[in-house]
């Protein structure tokens, strides 16, 4: 104990050695199922799918244990959803990539990563973006993370509809014609009447009630015991016997980025430099946003902190080590063989639960590396049970939006879509770019452009040629 308390700063950080291990454990749990997700996703591109579940356990463990024991700081990280849709059914189906030149692509994205965070851009990328904004991020990813548990919780059903438009008359009498507009899909409140959603409902009021009464560990307590009520429902499946997913050899994705073959096309040359700078713009601002908007308003990264990131030289602060950290972890992921591992916005619930060091993120990283031999465990825990906690989550992440001044519509109009896109669009980094936008038009517009860092003009532009440049792939 006298170690951890020394390695960690625990008092220091109004922490403890059992709110830590709770706090990693509760992340752990909510972000557990991308150990099953990214194989399958990754596998579609013809990497073996063993192979990939080994590849993304040690890229989170590994990049998680840097996290924690060099910026000492409650995140978790691993291979990130969003950018293995990107590097699957972009890079590799639409580009015509194949995953081993999509592999290569990655590990530059890292490298440019450590270049930036090495070069203090990353630094002053933050440092250019003003408070609203910043109120803006943080309440936003609160909303996002809202989202993506009443997604899988299983609350929200997406129907495709056909606007009517009229009816055209029919000749003689003869019946009209009904006039459909095009289809849509748009989301809607279920009626209960599935168990997963039914489960996650009981869950939410559980861990709900659990926070009223300001119990200890509530988060954790809450998915625990959703999972143990979900054994008589039926959706809590104890089946240990399951060999999908299995300690695998993998040589065929340990180093296998093909550099040769990604250069070999010099009428590619173009192509490749713009999907480079597609990965690394979205995991850059991916970071940001999580660092941003769950780091200050819990004193992850205070006052002080913020001060010795401005001024100080070199990786003093907790946020330089943090980024750096995040920054190595691209890189690491690609050489064993799976798409961008970045921090995750899950780690949110770790930090709900009173997580504030590194030892948060080395309980998570442990319980990863557990899920080498002992996979069926993990896949016992339901989405049903996890849901609940991101919810909760996103309620706490929603204090900095009263620290916005809605009633100046100035400040007010980038502020708001910094906060619904990122939800709307289901992308931090798409919130972010069009919060940036707006923020630098309302300045031009009001004749108050000096008043713009000069950095938030750059980043503005290239968030501008990155929507150009999807457009274009997307052709």
């Amino acid at each position: 104990m006298e170690f951890l308390e020394k390695k960690f700063r625990l008092k220091e950080n109004g922490t403890d050695v059992k709110t830590e291990i709770v706090a990693g454990a509760t992340t752990f749990f909510t972000m557990a199922y991308i150990i099953f997700v990214n194989p399958a996703m990754l596998g579609a591109t013809g990497m073996p799918e063993g192979g990939v579940y080994v590849a993304t356990i040690l890229a989170a463990v590994i990049a998680t244990l840097i996290m924690g024991l060099f910026a000492n700081v409650p995140y978790a990280q691993a291979p990130g959803m969003g950018m293995n849709a990107f590097f699957t059914y972009t890079v590799c189906f639409a580009l015509n990539f194949t995953w081993q030149q999509a592999l290569a692509m990655v590990f530059i994205c890292g490298i440019i990563n450590i270049l930036i965070t090495a070069t203090q851009i990353r630094k002053s990328i933050i440092k250019s973006i003003p408070q609203s904004l910043q109120y803006a991020i943080g309440g936003g990813i609160g909303l996002f993370i809202s989202y993506i548990g009443f997604k899988s919780a299983g609350f929200l059903k997406f129907t495709s509809e056909a606007p009517f438009l009229g009816v055209v008359p029919g000749a003689d009498g003869t019946p009209g014609t009904v006039i459909a507009g095009g289809g849509s899909v748009v989301p809607a409140f279920v009626n209960f009447a599935d168990k997963s959603a039914q489960l996650a409902l009981i869950g939410l009021a559980i861990t709900a009630i659990l926070m009223i009464l300001k119990v200890k560990g509530a988060i954790l307590i809450g998915i625990i015991s959703t999972t143990i009520i979900g054994i008589p429902m039926g959706v809590t499946i104890l089946d240990f016997s399951s060999s999908a997913y299995q300690v695998s050899d993998i040589s065929q994705t340990f180093f296998a980025l093909d550099f040769s073959g990604l250069f070999a096309d010099s009428s590619k040359l173009v192509l490749v430099i713009t999907t480079i700078f597609s990965f690394s713009l979205s995991d850059t601002f991916d970071t940001i946003g999580t660092f941003i908007g769950t780091g200050k308003k819990t004193g992850i990264f205070d006052d002080k902190d913020e001060a010795e990131l401005f001024q100080g030289k070199g990786f003093k602060s907790k946020m330089d080590k943090a980024l750096f950290a995040d920054a190595t972890a691209t890189s690491i992921g690609a050489l064993l063989g799976t798409s961008n591992t970045t921090t995750y916005v899950e780690s949110a619930a770790g930090i709900g639960a009173g997580g504030r060091t590194g030892l948060t993120s080395v309980t998570t990283a442990v319980l990863f590396l557990v899920c080498l031999v002992f996979a069926p465990i993990a896949g016992v825990i339901p989405a049903a049970a996890t849901a609940p906690a991101l919810i909760i989550v996103g309620i706490l992440m929603m204090g900095s939006f009263g620290k916005i001044q809605w009633e100046d519509f100035d400040e007010a109009f980038p502020a708001f879509l910094t906060a619904v896109l990122m939800g709307f669009a289901y992308s931090i980094s798409s919130g972010i770019s069009a919060g940036f936008i707006a923020y630098v038009l309302v300045k031009i517009a009001k004749g108050k452009a000096k008043e713009v860092h000069p950095i938030m003009y750059i980043v503005t532009a290239l968030f501008l040629i990155n929507f150009i440049i999807n457009g274009v792939l997307s052709l």
